[in-house]
C-alpha cells in the first residue's frame, strides 16, 4: 500500500494511527462504515466550504451528521459560507470527493472540528485516497491539523 502525505505526515510526527482500506464504490461515510464494520458515528467526513471573506476552510463532521453552514460560519467568524462545489475539490485540495483528508492536502486551509469529537475514543479519517482511513485519537488528529473544536452541526 502506497503511503499517502496524510500517512506521512503522522509518521513524520510519531502520532499513533491505525489504517484500514476496503473496495469503495460510492464514496460515502456510510460506505466506509459499513465496509469497516465500525458504527457510523465512528466516520468522519472532511467537507471543504468557503466563507464570504475568510476564503476556503476544511470542516469534519461525523459521517451521519450535515454541516451547519450558519455555524461554520460563526466558527470562522464570517457573515456566509457555502459548500465548495466538487469539480473545485481536485484544484484546491489535490483529492477527490471521497478521499479529500485533513492532513496532506494540497494546501494548507484553517481546519474546524465538530466538539462532539471528544465523545469518541477513536475516529476514522480519510488518508487522502479513497477507500484508506485512518483511524485516530480525537486528541491526536486536532494537534496534527491543528484544528479548531467548535459547534459545526445541525
Amino acid at each position: 500500500m502506497k503511503k499517502t502525505k496524510a500517512i506521512e505526515l503522522l509518521d513524520k510526527a510519531g502520532t499513533p494511527y491505525e489504517l484500514r482500506s476496503f473496495e469503495a464504490s460510492e464514496f460515502t461515510a456510510e460506505e466506509a462504515a459499513e465496509k469497516m464494520g465500525l458504527p457510523p458515528g465512528d466516520i468522519w467526513k472532511t467537507l471543504v466550504a468557503r466563507g464570504e471573506r475568510r476564503g476556503v476552510v476544511m470542516a469534519i463532521v461525523p459521517g451521519p451528521r450535515s454541516l451547519s453552514l450558519r455555524k461554520l460560519a460563526q466558527a470562522i467568524g464570517d457573515k456566509r459560507a457555502e459548500m465548495v462545489d466538487v469539480s473545485e475539490l481536485m484544484r484546491l485540495t489535490g483529492f477527490l470527493k471521497g478521499g479529500v483528508s485533513p492532513l496532506g492536502g494540497r494546501r494548507e486551509y484553517p481546519i474546524y472540528i465538530d466538539a462532539t469529537i471528544r465523545e469518541h475514543a477513536r475516529v476514522s479519517i480519510s488518508a487522502g485516497q479513497r477507500g484508506l482511513q485512518i483511524l485516530i485519537a480525537p486528541d491526536d488528529l486536532i494537534r496534527a491539523t491543528r484544528g479548531t473544536v467548535a459547534d459545526l452541526i445541525e
